[in-house]
């Protein structure tokens, strides 16, 4: 005798998208309507962000760099980055990112971020796979790529960052000894 949970399991079905219809599009983002099919087969309707910016080829829209500032004599810093971001109103603390531009590999692209936010030259050590940033919102991807820098590194003793026409960054260290259990 079946029960009714397996009797449930059964009845559903596989999710998928039946439309994808514009409602706005910018240069940055578009604001789409999608019809799709939930696991019980009921017709549902969400309203989905996607960006404009994102290759065919890419593997994800941007990276995410986690900069692990290391120097003779000091403990390991992880260093981040406070800019206005206007959809939060106010300055956010965060890793360097940006997008992956062109045929960038997401490790080239993080390097890149890294020297233009921080002023900093690392190494990558570690790059993701393409992870979901808010999945139930938009279909915005990146790699977390994990960088060691050579603070000792003449480049590296007094970094200037590069930032672009619209951003500016503060830098900011946090003691790697003083993280979270």
């Amino acid at each position: 005798m079946e029960n009714n949970a397996t009797i449930e399991i059964l009845k559903s079905t596989r999710p998928s998208i039946l439309k994808e219809e514009a409602i706005a599009e910018r240069k940055w983002v578009k604001l789409e309507q999608t019809t799709y099919v939930d696991p019980s087969g009921k017709t549902r309707i969400w309203e989905t962000v996607k960006r404009t910016t994102k290759k065919e080829d890419s593997s994800a829209d941007g990276v995410s760099v986690i900069p692990v500032l290391q120097r003779t004599l000091h403990y390991d810093c992880i260093v981040l980055v406070k800019q206005f971001r206007p959809p939060m109103g106010g300055y956010c603390l965060e890793f360097p990112a940006g997008l992956i531009e062109g045929n960038e590999s997401p490790e080239s692209a993080a390097l890149r971020e890294l020297e233009e936010e921080t002023g900093y030259k690392g190494d990558v050590v570690e790059c993701s796979p393409a992870v979901c940033l808010d999945p139930g919102l938009t279909n915005c991807t990146t790699h977390i790529v994990t960088v060691t820098i050579n603070g000792d590194d003449a480049c590296n003793t007094r970094p200037m960052q590069k930032p672009g026409e619209s951003r500016t960054c503060t830098i900011f260290m946090s003691h790697w000894r003083d993280r979270p259990l």
